[in-house]
């Protein structure tokens, strides 16, 4: 099963920024559209964000404050999170595929997953 590997989460005080990565080895990202997805405990799943060749998607929650974009050359995708805020922590994922629309939940397109990075902010 091809794998996907995200990295970049930590602890972050509210108001704070990380940056999330996510590649593979295992096949080009640039013939996929990728999705963040995110899920806390006691949480569905939910995506947050999906990019296209060009054009990305962002759920309410996060617009404004993460931005997705790609490195076709470095096989990564990134997931920007700027001002973030206690209700952003979760365990967070990439996927190959956009969530459903509208309520932004994973599909069965969704193929190919990482693992996961926990993101945590607290004070």
């Amino acid at each position: 099963q091809a794998q996907l590997v995200e990295s970049g989460g930590g602890l972050v005080q509210p108001g704070g920024s990380l940056r999330l990565s996510c590649t593979t080895s295992e096949f080009s990202l640039g013939t996929y559209a990728i999705a963040w997805f995110r899920q806390a405990p006691g949480k569905e799943r939910e995506g947050v964000s999906c990019i296209g060749t060009t054009d990305t998607y962002y759920k309410d929650s996060v617009k404004g404050r993460f931005t997705i974009s790609r490195d076709n050359a470095k096989n990564t995708v990134f997931l920007q999170m700027n001002n973030l805020k206690a209700e952003d922590t979760a365990v967070y994922y990439c996927a190959t595929g956009c969530p459903s629309h509208p309520d932004w939940g994973a599909t069965a397109l969704n193929h190919f997953w990482g693992k996961g990075t926990q993101v945590t902010v607290s004070p």
